[in-house]
């Protein structure tokens, strides 16, 4: 599968349905010393009053490992992660 396709697929959390967007919506994280992916950083998008809601910290990525299925339409993936959880001097 070409990168470009893959960056197609929509994001979509199996257990609640929640929709992500799409995978080239994202950020790949990974690992500089091995090239493991770690996973994809979901930016949070806010509408143009939603900046009052908008709190600091409220980044989130999908690690690689919670990845379920990866059709042709859409990717399927378990729980988030806040990204306040990486620990970068590992990385």
């Amino acid at each position: 599968m070409l990168l470009s396709e893959l960056a197609q697929k929509e994001l979509i959390q199996v257990e609640d349905g929640i929709r992500y967007g799409f995978l080239a919506d994202t950020d790949m994280i990974f690992n500089g010393k091995t090239g493991d992916i770690i996973g994809f950083e979901i930016k949070k998008k806010f509408g143009r009053f939603s900046f009052k809601n908008r709190q600091e910290g409220t980044d989130e990525y999908i690690p690689w490992e919670e990845i379920v299925l990866i059709g042709e339409h859409r990717i399927l993936f378990g729980k988030t992660r806040s990204m306040s959880e990486l620990n970068f001097d590992d990385k």
